[in-house]
């Protein structure tokens, strides 16, 4: 079976010729497709951070085995990590977070055991980058929240759940406060709870995930999220195991993978050859799993597992009466100690089940699309408008422009009402949304919705419009704070 193999930036090239030396005195049966990658393929001119011939290679072999690596900073680039994960809609992103023995944490010292699994949506959120400068001082980020792409990556966690035999499944969201996007995210969550009545389905607030994940981490299993709220808690579950160094990550998709270390390139100590491999050899025992290599896996992670049990260590953690190794030896005493098992935690030997490299070969893009189960109408128009007047003064020219079809509903400010009422203390910016819907809720049509754009247009700058549409008896857009 053969793979594509990028080494990264920094230290990426030292950790994964370690790791690939350790997969080589296994004995796995595969070969490696070295490709392009990273901050030196920006530097030669390709925006995207690979060669041509390195996302020919991945699209074809379906896994790619990455070390860290760098975006240049202040170039106007996209991260490859963020672009490739995208590229290939590897949907859900999956990170295992461990109690390790010799890796000493507040929580190891107490006696707290933590497995947690992190599943974050990979896709979408504000990581679609799509960002515009409304006004002179006011920036916007979209951000989309799809129900397919959140029933992709929901329906994969509550699938990876029950194969563990997970006893809890949690559902991390801010649908208190963004009850449209979130809201979809939290709605899609329950939707699938209803196909596996045998996890115990349950949800929290993010912010009090936090807050919890810090003082019982030992209460949570499974943990799915929207993509930057997962982004965050998955590196704070790093933290409680003893950092990014011992936090692996899987990138699944239907027809792409990629296995990655999520830590940074550290150039500080690169070609020294004193970094921690540990991270992205987790990160490859995912894999090893994910191709039925799960013999091979169990006798790897088992003698890492009794290699940090013995005090053997890198310099960036472990005890420090215990002298430190440097990369190379670390990956040797792993090797050193296959066939040896760990007082705690020890993985059970399951036998091999190499899995069928499948090539697809697609003509168009998939499309994915639920149905849509009641009538579409538009009922309205929020309008986003320069003006560095008072609300009052904006109402009264957007009154002129109501129309017989049109109502002026409310005028807000950075997301807080401040006409027809509001507060004389409500600091505001430069740009107002004006809420405008149609009179007798009779639908209306997008040219009607242009129409009122043109005339609005007379007196202000016309940034941006949503429109406001319903399904059936459903509003699907959100009120003003204070509305």
């Amino acid at each position: 079976m053969k793979i594509a193999v990028a080494k990264g930036d920094g230290i990426g090239p030292e950790i994964m010729e370690a790791v690939l030396s350790i997969f080589k005195a296994s004995k796995i049966p595969l070969e490696y497709e070295f490709v392009d990658m990273g901050k030196w393929v920006f530097d030669k001119g390709f925006s995207n951070g690979m060669t041509p011939e390195a996302q020919k290679s991945i699209e074809t072999l379906g896994i790619l085995f990455k070390g860290p690596m760098e975006t240049p900073k202040g170039k106007g680039v996209k991260s490859v990590n963020v672009t490739a994960r995208k590229t290939w809609n590897t949907y859900a992103n999956k990170r295992v977070f461990q109690t390790l023995h010799g890796v000493d944490t507040v929580f190891s010292k107490a006696g707290i055991p933590i497995d947690v699994t992190i599943v974050r949506e990979n896709i979408e959120d504000t990581y679609g980058g799509i960002e515009h400068m409304l006004t002179h001082d006011v920036a916007l980020s979209r951000r989309f929240i799809t129900r397919p792409g959140s029933l992709q990556v929901i329906r994969y966690a509550f699938e990876m759940a029950k194969k563990k035999n997970a006893k809890r499944i949690t559902c991390g969201h801010k649908a208190n406060i963004m009850k449209i996007t979130d809201g979809l995210f939290l709605e899609c969550f329950y939707e699938v709870a209803k196909e596996y009545p045998e996890l115990k389905a349950d949800d929290v607030i993010v912010d009090d995930l936090c807050m919890k994940l810090v003082t019982r981490p030992d209460l949570f299993d499974v943990v799915v999220l929207t993509n930057l709220q997962g982004d965050i808690v998955s590196d704070l579950c790093a933290g409680l195991v003893g950092g990014l160094g011992f936090a692996p990550s899987a990138n699944i998709g239907d027809h792409i993978c990629i296995f990655e270390a999520v830590h940074g390139t550290a150039p500080d100590i690169a070609g020294k050859n004193i970094a921690n491999p540990t991270a992205l050899l987790l990160s490859g025992l995912t894999m090893l799993r994910h191709l039925g290599f799960m013999e091979h896996a169990a006798t790897i992670e088992n003698a890492l597992l009794y290699t940090l049990e013995n005090g053997i260590h890198t310099g960036d953690f472990g005890d420090k009466s215990i002298p430190s190794v440097n990369t190379t030896v670390f990956a040797e005493a792993i090797v050193n100690n296959f066939g040896k098992l760990p007082q705690h935690g020890v993985k059970p030997s399951l036998p091999n089940m190499p899995v069928t490299p499948t090539h697809f070969i697609l003509d168009k893009n998939p499309l994915i699309m639920t149905k849509e189960m009641e009538e579409e109408k538009i009922v309205g128009v929020d309008l986003f408008i320069e003006s560095a007047e008072q609300p009052m003064a904006v109402a009264e020219k957007a009154l002129q422009h109501t129309g017989d079809l049109f109502k002026l509903v409310t005028i807000s400010n950075r997301g807080t009402q401040v006409w027809p009422k509001g507060s004389i203390f409500t600091n505001i910016v430069n740009q107002y949304r004006c809420r405008f819907e149609s009179l007798g809720d009779e639908p209306r049509t997008q040219v009607d919705i242009l129409e009122l754009t043109k005339l609005m247009s007379v007196d202000f700058k016309v940034c941006s419009y949503e429109l406001l549409n319903m399904w059936g008896d459903k509003k699907a857009y959100s009120l003003a704070q204070g509305q």
